[in-house]
């Protein structure tokens, strides 16, 4: 069964329980608006710092800050009713100790209402995650692809084509498996190894250009509707054409405006 077939919030216990079922559907959200659409499709919101490209305009997710991550949060939080909703800690916010991760995630679980956050990062992170999962902060794990560390990474390139590559993806996903994360992240990875490691790992899997094994997918929902235009990452599937749609109606409104046809009569108080 669906995650979606109740109308009560998604809890992380859910989550954990659809390992194995019914795919579990994620997308990600930035504001209340998009939240109240999605929240009756998708069985998890996730406000990634994916924004910093979506909506600010940034060439990474690196200038991000919590701030922003925080506002944003809320946002999502109060759009929605049936979603469980994680909220990215973003670069610099929980790499330097366990404690700092603690500080800095407790602030957003508190002012943003969220179930949970998520942090990048494999076997280094996974001292980081039992903390946090200790002291009663739910953790969704990433691994493989990690756009933070797109520096160290040498690029966006897909992650694990050499044998050893291949392995320290899977150590890294039982690392953080064993950590006490709820669910993990699998991007930009081969399939084989995503498949490997969501049939070996207990906690769900959630895939972005990895394999339809996984326990679920996500997708920049900025990217799925064609809002985002700067580029199509190979693993997207385009679903529409917002971006187009609105070019069309504010060039409509435009030219209402210049030949004086907006506002007309029914307009006008």
């Amino acid at each position: 069964m669906s995650l979606v077939a109740s109308d009560k919030r998604r809890t992380i216990r859910d989550v954990r329980a659809a390992k194995g079922g019914a795919p579990i559907v994620c997308l990600t959200a930035h504001s209340a608006p998009m939240a109240r659409i999605l929240d009756a499709h998708v069985d998890l919101l996730l406000v990634g710092d994916s924004l910093g490209m979506a909506v600010y305009g940034f060439s990474s997710t690196l200038p991000v800050t919590l701030d922003m991550m925080i506002a944003h949060g809320a946002a999502v939080v109060r759009g929605s009713k049936r979603a469980l909703v994680v909220i990215d800690l973003p670069f610099a916010t929980y790499q330097e100790s366990p404690e700092q991760a603690f500080r800095n995630a407790a602030r957003v679980m508190v002012e943003t209402g969220a179930q949970a956050v998520k942090l990048e990062g494999g076997t280094e992170m996974a001292p980081t995650i039992r903390f946090l999962t200790q002291r009663g902060i739910p953790v969704m794990a990433h691994v493989g692809l990690l756009p933070q560390s797109v520096n160290a990474q040498g690029g966006y390139r897909t992650q694990g084509r050499a044998a050893e590559a291949a392995a320290a993806i899977v150590a890294d996903a039982s690392a953080v498996a064993e950590a006490g994360a709820f669910s993990v992240v699998i991007e930009g990875t081969m399939e084989s190894v995503a498949r490997r490691i969501s049939g070996e790992l207990a906690i769900p899997t959630i895939g972005i250009g990895a394999s339809v094994a996984c326990d679920g997918q996500i997708l920049v929902t900025d990217d799925l509707t064609g809002l985002f235009q700067d580029f199509t990452p190979r693993f997207v599937k385009r679903y529409a054409d917002l971006a187009g749609i609105l070019d069309a109606a504010v060039a409509a409104y435009a030219e209402d405006v210049r030949e004086r046809r907006f506002p007309g009569p029914e307009h006008v108080v």
